[in-house]
């Protein structure tokens, strides 16, 4: 049986690394009451910023806590699914970072749980909650684009100093390279424009780092209407990047930047005149930074009160595993 929440949830966060203090630094004071890491010492760290947070290397303590009402997952790739099982079955509703799982077998046992003991999971795709991507959908779902055609993707960044030799280099931690970690991302994007994707193409290379997954993905993806999305994923861009373009018959739009090191971000809408010719063009930049985290949370508490399926949930997230899986399953992997 699920909990009830009638209030702020009691959160507990498993995996204080990068991500999970992220999760933790968004939330309200007073609302994570656990952090978990098999490292206690982060977990340690991370509870000292939150007054009365307990601190535990085990996830059994962390999941069944009667202090805990939501489990936050953001641990290796691995290890995402069976501590997210281990959360449903004790009836808690689950945050858990993408890729969810590293195989959809996995995210179809979480679903068929979760279904059964009446809890919410939210997929942890942040980009959804970018300022610039709230307002590319909100003017895609206007119907001001037109009817769509096609998406094209780009997602880099360069690595550093010791990048082979990272948890996301190891394929038992990571279960896979730069498709399942970046590629994802891009690929749960152009599911919003463009719906189910039934033709999928593309494959994994490695060209620069010495290591036993990829570091790069070229990937095209087609809907049932032939509406096409084109994207890649890279560890070897040099100077980090994001750009994403949506073309419809009236319109397009281009999302570049995510803050930092990946510049200011911006929406430009380019909208086709009768006459065609140069678009009316019209910008929209975001220099006040990255507000997704605290967003998508807000987001997935509203689903807790309201009972509502989350989205980006299970469904959408199995979406984006199907097609790594057929790509790395054409690899041989």
């Amino acid at each position: 049986m699920a909990v009830t929440v009638n209030v702020m949830p009691r959160v507990a966060i498993i995996g204080c690394g990068l991500i999970g203090q992220k999760r933790a630094q968004n939330l309200p004071p007073g609302v994570v009451t656990v952090a978990c890491d098999q490292d206690l010492k982060r977990a340690v760290r991370l509870a000292a910023q939150h007054p009365g947070c307990a601190a535990t290397d085990s996830v059994e303590q962390a999941v069944y806590s009667a202090q805990v009402d939501v489990v936050m997952i953001s641990t290796v790739n691995t290890a995402l699914a069976p501590i997210a099982r281990q959360a449903l079955q004790a009836g808690r509703h689950v945050l858990v970072e993408k890729p969810v799982g590293v195989c959809v077998r996995e995210i179809d046992e979480l679903l068929e749980l979760a279904a059964r003991r009446g809890v919410q999971v939210r997929a942890g795709y942040n980009h959804r909650y970018h300022p610039a991507a709230i307002k590319a959908i909100e003017l895609f779902r206007s119907g001001t684009l037109g009817e769509m055609m096609f998406v094209r993707g780009r997602y880099g960044q360069g690595g550093r100093l010791g990048y082979e030799k990272e948890w996301r280099a190891k394929p038992e931690l990571s279960g896979g390279g730069e498709l399942i970690d970046q590629g994802v991302h891009l690929i749960d994007l152009a599911g919003i424009f463009l719906g189910d994707f039934v033709h999928v193409e593309g494959h994994v290379a490695r060209y620069y780092w010495d290591m036993p997954v990829e570091d790069n993905a070229f990937v095209s993806l087609r809907n049932a209407a032939g509406h096409t999305a084109w994207l890649h994923a890279s560890c070897t861009e040099w100077k980090n990047l994001f750009s994403l373009e949506i073309y419809g018959r009236q319109g397009k739009l281009h999302w570049e930047g995510l803050g930092g090191s990946y510049g200011v971000e911006r929406l430009t809408y380019y909208r086709m005149l009768p006459e065609m010719g140069p678009p009316e063009t019209l910008i929209y930049e975001y220099p006040r930074g990255d507000q997704s985290w605290r967003l998508e949370m807000e987001e997935f508490f509203q689903d807790i009160r309201l009972a509502r399926t989350p989205q980006p949930g299970l469904k959408e997230a199995r979406a984006a595993l199907a097609v790594v899986e057929k790509l790395y399953a054409r690899a041989g992997r």
